[in-house]
């Protein structure tokens, strides 16, 4: 038997098998008494008052003071003597500008290209 004739027995037999229920549900539905414990399901909507806020304005200095309480203890201040010093490798020559040998790795490339 081949492929698509065993999917076209299976659609058929699965259309069936639908149209079979459907018809039971149909019948169900239509010969219940309007009286019976079949509940109607109606919904019932509230309008609800729109609560739309304007952005507040606030001034530098209020602006400034949040800004503090969200940093709390992790204000930081730099100045030149946190910054580390260069010390270049030996064999570099800065005037006639030759390199070091050796290989560059692709980390070290990136990190100058990162910064």
């Amino acid at each position: 038997m081949k492929s698509t004739e065993l999917k076209k027995m299976i659609k058929e037999a699965v259309k069936e098998a639908i149209q079979e229920e459907l018809k039971d549900i149909l019948l169900e539905a239509v010969r219940a008494p309007k009286g019976s414990s079949v509940a109607v399901m109606q919904e019932s909507v509230t309008p609800q008052p729109s609560t739309t806020q304007q952005p507040q304005s606030m001034g530098a200095a209020e602006r400034k003071s949040l800004y503090e309480q969200a940093l709390g203890e992790t204000t930081l201040s730099f100045n030149s003597q946190n910054v580390q010093s260069f010390q270049p490798q030996a064999g570099y020559d800065s005037a006639n500008g030759t390199l070091p040998q050796g290989n560059v790795g692709m980390d070290q490339i990136m990190g100058l290209i990162n910064k």
